[in-house]
């Protein structure tokens, strides 16, 4: 039960990830810049305090008592991500919702996925899934299978921004077609994906703030499991590092520019341009609530990771079919693109049942113990 939970847990994130775009697109006489760090503030300053002050009582008294090389790393991680997480931005400008996410997204499940339980092999850490564990362990083996396909998937997907940079050429049918730029944002996209990763490493780094808080809640609910949510407290960190990053470019934006009057221009829709831009915002940060929450029930390793990733993949794949971003290219283009979500589809279903192969490998141990005991 506690996978299945874990599944529907990281569902829920991947569909708030892929969703979170959607209202900037509502956005009106506004520039990029504008529109993203203020959504950004919401996404990393303000939500994740709040849901860190909901759920875990003293969360700052956890995270001033942390050692200062927990904090630096986490801290560090997250200006690195933060980076990763601004030209994600830019990659969905260029390459739309759906390829865009596709691309970076699925570099990121790769490297988020692969390198912790690599680095784990170097140095083991108790608890951790090392990639000797993966490799001889059965339920490990699936979740591998399930990040091959899931790059399968991917390159499916590319396959399929490639044939559409063919049919929309010469063609200009609206703004999203205009923006368009295969070699840009394909170049924006690997830079995007393999430093977006480091939220992965982030949350290894504050693992022991999370630890603390864990350990506090289970004194107070003995015999109910793992604290759902534990990472919020190392989110007020890691995401101190994104806003760092992203804070500081757009304003180099804004003052290059010359946008800074977009905050005050009425001749915009002022308080619709805030509200979607808060509402993006807030629903970005709710991914990564209920990773925590997918995280408690599955462990933070490989199939985690790949999970949230093919999930964001599938659902903003999903957007850009919905939205009309594959508008104007021809039947076997479209074809590609479903063809390239099916497979990423398969690859959720199995790394699904390779967790769901560990939970059973758990209990048959537990039992095994008891009777050992008796």
């Amino acid at each position: 039960m506690g996978s299945i939970l874990g599944v529907i847990f990281h569902f829920i994130g991947g569909f708030a990830s892929g969703s979170f775009y959607i209202p900037y697109k509502k956005v009106k006489g506004w520039a990029w810049e504008s529109y993203w760090i203020v959504g950004g503030l919401f996404s990393w300053l303000i939500i994740p305090p709040l849901a860190a002050w909901l759920t875990i009582p003293d969360f700052g008294t956890i995270i001033h008592s942390a050692d200062f090389a927990v904090l630096k790393w986490t801290y560090i991680m997250g200006v690195l991500w933060g980076i990763g997480g601004l030209t994600y931005g830019l990659g969905v400008r260029y390459l739309g919702v759906s390829l865009g996410s596709s691309i970076i997204l699925g570099l990121c499940s790769v490297f988020g996925s692969l390198v912790p339980s690599i680095y784990y092999d170097f140095f083991p850490a108790a608890g951790k899934d090392t990639i000797s564990i993966l490799l001889s362990e059965r339920w490990g083996q699936f979740v591998l299978l399930g990040l091959l396909i899931c790059v399968i998937g991917i390159i499916i997907c590319g396959k399929a921004g490639a044939m559409k940079d063919k049919d929309l050429a010469g063609h200009t049918q609206g703004t999203a077609n205009q923006e368009f730029k295969i070699g840009l944002g394909l170049f924006v996209a690997i830079v995007s994906g393999v430093l977006s990763a480091c939220f992965s490493f982030g949350i290894e780094a504050g693992k022991p703030m999370a630890e603390v808080a864990n350990g506090a809640w289970k004194a107070v609910n003995p015999g109910q499991g793992e604290f759902l949510y534990a990472n919020n407290v190392t989110y007020v960190v890691l995401l101190w590092g994104g806003l760092t990053t992203n804070f500081i470019w757009c304003m180099i934006l804004n003052a290059r520019n010359k946008t800074f009057k977009d905050y005050t221009n009425k001749q915009t829709p002022l308080s619709k341009n805030y509200l979607f831009s808060a509402i993006a915002g807030t629903t970005w940060f709710l991914q990564f609530f209920f990773y925590g929450m997918g995280e408690s029930k599955l462990g933070n390793g490989a199939s985690s990771w790949i999970l949230h990733m093919a999930f964001i993949i599938l659902i903003a794949n999903a957007w850009g079919l919905a939205l009309n971003e594959w508008k104007g290219v021809s039947k076997k283009t479209k074809n590609t693109i479903i063809a390239g979500i099916a497979v990423i589809l398969l690859s959720v279903l199995v790394v699904g049942y390779g967790n769901h192969l560990k939970e059973k490998e758990k209990e048959a141990k537990a039992q095994q113990t008891a009777i050992h005991i008796i």
